[in-house]
């Protein structure tokens, strides 16, 4: 029994397809935590002033840029997603499909990265919690 190349094809572009609307999510659920992070410092700031007017606010100023370097990163995981989709739509049709390992290994580095950021952040914020 022979497979039909054309439905091979197919079925590879679609599930190569499918990958890439996976990273947008991950790209999108990045960004909105982002801004999460970077409005989340600020609501406090904010929030504190109300409760207690005139009051001084210490801070480490890192919630915005830790967000905005999370959006960032959110959005060029969405270009490095579609980049790598077209490489790989290319290679199906040569019929040469190899893994690209340095993207998930960047990705990876990158998350633990921010990670280790947040964590630091929250340890440094925690006061005596």
């Amino acid at each position: 029994m022979t497979t039909d190349p054309l439905k091979s094809s197919m079925s590879e572009l679609l599930a190569a397809e499918r990958t890439f609307l996976a990273w947008v999510r991950t790209s999108l659920a990045i960004l909105t935590l982002g801004f999460v992070v970077a409005k989340f410092g600020v609501w406090l700031r904010e929030l504190a002033l109300q409760l207690k007017p005139g009051a001084t606010i210490p801070t480490t100023h890192s919630s915005v840029p830790a967000g905005v370097g999370m959006m960032a990163f959110g959005a060029l995981l969405t270009i490095f997603a579609a980049w790598h989709f077209h490489l790989v739509c290319r290679a199906i049709e040569r019929g040469e499909v190899a893994t690209n390992r340095w993207l998930i290994v960047a990705v990876t580095a990158v998350i633990c990265i921010f990670a280790g950021t947040m964590i630091v952040y929250m340890l440094r914020t925690a006061g005596g919690s």
